[in-house]
């Protein structure tokens, strides 16, 4: 008997005994399995920042975990060894739903995060342990592509406190070409995610000779102020050669520092820079008077200055969730 697979845009027609493009959802006898479920290959405690989310608990640490599995096949992964493994050849520990929350408790952590590969894949298992982490006085962060139909996606956003994205790019062809997926759901993720209240924060890749052009920048910020609003954080991250992309080089460094200047020319608030050894864009400033609110080094916070989420010299309310 056939099943068919609901969960992304992929909508997988499934055979007996075979798994679906993310490898981890097998048809058993007609029945559409998750055979992760509960059993993640990673877990470890990571600062949020280095999701990264900026404007979520600052300085805090969160319990990171995934299990194998992908529903994009992206050329430039950087987690390809697990993101695009087969259940079966990959080492994996028992952590139930349940044992989340006191895990993260030992660990001090304030919040769980869905992060590595990618929590729509395991969705299951992502959803049961973000009921039972909020159950618990938990946070959850989903560190996703957003690759996702919308009916499930609502249904886990539920359960969320903030989501960091993936926007690849604006083109269709690219997300083809590079991802194995299309652009307009990771769009509609975006808009439903913020619709919902959850705190979104955005990451882009920007990739030599593949979307660092101008107008591929310009397009890109201009969608996001213009359906998501200027407050939301914007993280252009440098590409290194990864996976199927090595013959790439590293973004540079005024790649980067050109985007960011585009991203503040088309109205964003709050635009960080990633993945570069040099501090520059990983501080955030008041919008309205300059202030210095936060200031970072790498993954940690030197310094943090809001009052109840406002500025302290203005009383600008700041995005973001910092209690």
């Amino acid at each position: 008997m056939l099943v068919r697979c609901e969960l992304c845009p992929r909508e997988c027609v499934i055979s007996p005994g075979q798994s679906g493009d993310c490898r981890i959802r097998v048809n058993i006898n007609g029945k559409l399995c998750a055979v992760t479920y509960g059993f993640p290959c990673s877990v470890h405690v990571d600062p949020v920042e280095k999701k990264p989310v900026y404007h979520f608990l600052p300085g805090t640490e969160t319990l990171s975990l995934a299990t194998v599995g992908c529903n994009l096949h992206c050329k430039n992964c950087q987690n390809w060894e697990i993101s695009q493994q087969d259940p079966e050849r990959s080492s994996a520990h028992a952590v139930p739903p349940d044992v989340i929350p006191k895990l993260a408790k030992e660990q001090a952590c304030l919040s769980v995060s869905y992060t590595y590969t990618d929590p729509v894949a395991y969705y299951e298992y992502t959803l049961d342990s973000c009921r039972l982490a909020r159950d618990a006085g938990l946070k959850n962060i989903l560190v996703t592509a957003g690759y996702i139909n919308e009916p499930p996606w609502r249904e886990l956003l539920r359960v969320v406190d903030s989501a960091r994205i993936d926007l690849k790019s604006m083109s269709d062809q690219f997300y083809q070409d590079i991802c194995g997926g299309k652009v307009a759901p990771v769009l509609r993720a975006l808009e439903v995610a913020r619709e919902m209240g959850v705190e979104v924060e955005i990451v882009h890749l920007i990739i030599p000779g593949l979307n660092d052009r101008d107008e591929d920048l310009t397009a890109l910020c201009r969608w996001i102020k213009g359906n998501l609003g200027a407050e939301i954080p914007l993280h252009f991250s440098r590409f290194f050669p990864q996976h199927k992309l090595q013959h790439i080089p590293p973004t540079p460094q005024a790649t980067l520092e050109r985007a960011r200047k585009i991203a503040g020319s088309a109205g964003l608030n709050f635009v960080y820079v990633g993945n570069i050894v040099q501090n520059i864009g990983s501080d955030t400033e008041c919008p309205q008077c300059g202030q210095m609110l936060i200031r970072r080094r790498g993954y940690s916070v030197l310094e943090q200055n809001l009052r109840n989420g406002k500025c302290p010299k203005c009383n600008t309310p700041i995005y973001g969730i910092w209690s």
